[in-house]
């Protein structure tokens, strides 16, 4: 490896261009963007053009066979091809979630990876969060943890998205479309065979692509759930419930599309202190994360509240310097692969106890070696 890490990024889209590419441009003395790859040849020249990367590609199979250290897998659809493909090509992969689209896939995926040696982080930025990393030094002290409560209020995207300038694809062929749509449709069909439209719509674009956050915010606090004891699924709204080793836990996700008032709060309840984590839009750079936290005196009626800034930093640029660190040092990353895939196997149970309108138990997803 060349002292800053070569990087190649697959996808010029929406997360790239809000967060990804500006923070690797940052942190110039750790990255040297290297190479972008897109399928719309406009945006991924205006890209290139912006950052001052001299190779393009509109293929990822090319961009992987660069010269190259490392590659961010930023795309839509299922991750795993071209993370495998790198990851085989012995790079080392940052892949936004969700990891992949099936448990199946995720674990060929990982065995690549294994025997290629190389670090694989999956972008749950949340985890990257000041406020949340201290957040999980204070769950654990709570005494007789009662209920976990997440909320979690959709609200329209372009709003927090429009001061960015973000170039748009309108020149990708039409029979590349359909050949990507395809793909997801096969692989939604291997992850969910039994599925109507509406549960494979709130599977793909809800519980994988929104509430897979969520699920791997409580899963780095509380560990492994135990089972699903009740789901509700629909494109609008989603109602989960989940065991925690005997803690309750209750996820609320609801699109509201009329006003830009995006609300996301992770909530912890215990007998004398509640733990609340709010949360801005993820798309607002440097806005930072509330910790509150409610106690008081039993028996009286004192009681208090404080709110909590931690840090302005931005969980995508924390996430980043956390990669690079793992690639020096060769030590795992916080959210591994195997992390993605958990989340992953999770999600799948959700969609089982709707479908099944039965608990489900959860065994802890492996890898075979």
């Amino acid at each position: 490896m060349t002292e800053r890490t070569r990087v190649g990024v697959v996808g010029c889209g929406l997360i790239a261009q809000v967060m990804h590419l500006p923070y690797l441009t940052e942190l110039d003395d750790r990255y040297e963007i290297a190479a972008l790859c897109d399928v719309s040849p406009a945006l991924v020249a205006a890209c290139a053009q912006r950052y001052g990367v001299e190779r393009t590609f509109t293929r990822w199979q090319d961009l992987v066979e660069a010269p190259l250290d490392a590659v961010l897998v930023l795309t839509s659809g299922s991750h795993a091809p071209i993370a495998s493909a790198a990851a085989a090509a012995g790079r080392h992969v940052l892949v936004e979630k969700p990891l992949c689209l099936s448990v199946a896939e995720g674990r060929e995926l990982l065995a690549v990876a294994e025997r290629a040696g190389v670090r694989m982080l999956v972008g749950t930025m949340k985890r990257y969060d000041a406020a949340y990393e201290r957040l999980a030094t204070l769950v654990p002290a709570l005494e007789d943890l009662r209920l976990v409560q997440v909320t979690t209020l959709e609200s329209p995207l372009e709003p927090y998205v429009a001061h960015y300038g973000l170039r748009t694809a309108s020149d990708v062929p039409e029979e590349t479309l359909a050949v990507l749509r395809a793909d997801d449709e096969a692989r939604l069909d291997a992850a969910l065979p039994d599925a109507d439209d509406e549960t494979r719509a709130a599977y793909r674009w809800v519980l994988l692509d929104c509430l897979v956050h969520e699920l791997n915010a409580l899963r780095g606090i509380l560990g492994e759930p135990d089972r699903v004891t009740h789901a509700s699924l629909s494109r609008t709204c989603v109602s989960v419930n989940l065991d925690f080793g005997g803690v309750p836990c209750h996820l609320s996700w609801v699109d509201l599309p009329g006003i830009a008032r995006y609300s996301q709060q992770f909530a912890f309840y215990a007998p004398d202190r509640r733990v609340t984590l709010a949360l801005p839009s993820p798309f607002l750079r440097s806005a930072p994360s509330e910790l509150i936290v409610e106690d008081g005196e039993p028996g009286t009626p004192r009681a208090s509240r404080s709110v909590e800034v931690v840090d302005y930093d931005e969980a995508f640029r924390r996430e980043l310097v956390e990669f690079s660190e793992c690639i020096r040092t060769g030590r795992d990353p916080r959210t591994p692969g195997l992390d993605g895939l958990r989340d992953v196997g999770v999600c799948e149970a959700i969609a089982q106890a709707h479908m099944t309108g039965a608990p489900v138990e959860l065994t802890t997803v492996e890898v075979a070696t």
